[in-house]
């Protein structure tokens, strides 16, 4: 070999051996993996192609200069998970604490700018204590570059962030504009100022994990889609992700193969119970409905009274928006109608078809959602429906009542079937509630006026609280037994399958945010 050669293979193993093969053993010790070893593990055996792997940094100032390693704290390149091609950028906390610099955002930068023009999905795995503050401005700028960039390519091709250490300050800003962000328990936080900070500000005595631990994002904030238990998990999230994606948003997400046998459920018949306000599992009219085992449910900890994810249809990928009677009787609230919106948006950009499952018996009242802006928030759900082109179906299992009926995918807003169960309950109000507004001078005139409350009710319910008034009008396409809804829902979507939509002349609409 070569005297050039033999140095060029010295850099190399250099650069893989990141900061040093001692910081590398501590991070073993913390049961986390490097971001070589998150790489290996994510992509397929041997598909990995590094780019960049001698780059160092330009910094001389605060002795700088005597401090090079090669990489200069991010791994980047491409490869292939399930033979599909994948860009990725793994921060190295061993460098530097992934700090980034100048150089290292223009890694990152090169292959977004690849994965943009050759239409491939970035997965950015997300290990760095923040900007490196020995170059200033130019880190600053660093990841200006990468914003805009994650704007580019948003709706284009699809991004996702796992967040596997640390991520604060300016860092947390990429995550937040890419698709779906994923945490590790215990291992990870995001926030924009740290608890020191927050002391000195607003004096309040607060821990990391407190703060924008994986729990905390997932349950309060919203801002991570999943969590896992450690980085091995966190990765095969990343991959069951993938599979139900396309590539970008010029083509379909892949179809598995599959057999149409005898499609009806006889399980769904019995999901619903006898009394309007007896709740019910909603998951469970999913998994009727579903091939078997597919639904990869998104956000599950946040906002449970309605449910978003992805399940498969007859081998397609579909992704589901639906209330939960479970939580809160299923209402649309502030942080609900965020949640759906957003997930309809992201089926809509990269031509996932949509069900909606719907049991609502309204949005929730109280001077906390107003002054939260529940007008505005119920607003980006009906926006995001109203705006989708991609087939939409919609199944009203019991209630749907008020505003949110009009909301939750109604034929109104550009739904494309719609059933409904014998249960459904189609009004502007309950029965009980209709009742004591048009009858009150009638109870209020009887001899026993709780006896003719309930009278009155249930005539309101044989006049409105069924899906056939709506049928008749043809705002419901069909009124079915539940153990034919999946027959009829793979009939639907194959119907849609080729469905197009032309939308007027605009640069792009304004979503109230």
């Amino acid at each position: 070999m070569s005297d050039t050669n033999k140095e060029l293979q010295k850099k190399i193993a250099e650069a893989k051996l990141g900061g040093g093969e001692k910081r590398i053993e501590k991070q073993h010790e913390k049961k986390k993996l490097t971001a070589r070893e998150r790489i290996e593990y994510l992509l397929d055996e041997g598909s990995f192609e590094e780019m960049g792997i001698l780059v160092t940094h330009r910094t001389t100032d605060f002795g700088m200069e005597k401090q090079t390693y090669y990489g200069d704290g991010v791994v980047t390149g491409y490869g292939t998970i399930d033979n599909r091609l994948i860009y990725v950028f793994a921060q190295d906390f061993t460098v530097f604490g992934g700090a980034l610099s100048e150089t290292h955002a223009e890694k990152i930068c090169k292959i977004m700018d690849h994965a943009l023009r050759v239409g491939a999905p970035l997965i950015g795995l997300n290990d760095s204590g923040g900007a490196r503050i020995q170059e200033g401005v130019r880190s600053l700028g660093g990841y200006a570059d990468i914003f805009y960039r994650n704007v580019q390519s948003s709706g284009v091709i699809p991004q996702i962030s796992a967040i596997m250490g640390p991520c604060a300050g300016g860092a947390v800003y990429s995550p937040a504009m890419t698709d779906f962000t994923m945490m590790v328990q215990d291992s990870s936080y995001m926030f924009v100022t740290g608890p020191n900070v927050v002391k000195t500000v607003t004096n309040e005595n607060v821990t990391s994990e407190e703060l924008g631990g994986a729990h905390t994002h997932a349950t309060k904030s919203g801002v991570t889609h999943f969590t896992a238990s450690n980085d091995i998990v966190c990765l095969e999230q990343i991959k069951q992700l993938l599979s139900y994606l396309p590539q970008n948003n010029q083509t379909a997400p892949e179809s598995l193969p599959y057999e149409m046998g005898d499609e009806v459920r006889e399980e769904l018949e019995s999901i619903v119970p006898d009394s309007s306000n007896k709740p019910y599992d909603m998951h469970t009219v999913i998994g009727g409905i579903i091939d078997k085992d597919s639904f990869f449910e998104v956000h599950k900890d946040y906002a449970d009274n309605i449910i978003v994810g992805f399940a498969r249809l007859g081998g397609r990928s579909i992704g589901i928006v639906a209330n939960q009677p479970m939580s809160l009787a299923g209402v649309l609230d502030v942080d609900s109608s965020k949640k759906g919106a957003r997930f309809t948006r992201f089926c809509d950009a990269f031509n996932i078809p949509l069900l909606v499952l719907v049991d609502v018996p309204g949005f929730l009242p109280g001077t906390d959602q107003e002054w939260n802006g529940i007008i505005l928030n119920g607003a980006k759900l009906l926006y995001a429906l109203s705006e989708a082109t991609v087939p939409r179906v919609t199944v009203i299992t019991r209630k749907a009542y008020g505003g949110a009926y009009d909301v939750m995918n109604s034929k109104h807003i550009g739904a494309d079937m719609n059933y409904a169960w014998p249960t459904a309950e189609i009004a502007v109000m309950g029965a009980k509630g209709a009742s004591e507004i048009i009858f009150r001078k009638e109870i209020a005139a009887a001899d026993d006026p709780e006896l003719k409350l309930s009278e009155k009710e249930a005539e309101y319910a044989e006049k409105f609280a069924n899906p056939f008034k709506a049928a008749q009008r043809g705002f419901i396409d069909e009124v079915i037994q539940p153990k034919e809804t999946r027959r009829k829902l793979l009939k639907s979507f194959s119907m849609l399958e080729t469905k197009t939509v032309e939308r007027p002349k605009r640069k792009h609409g304004n979503i109230p945010l």
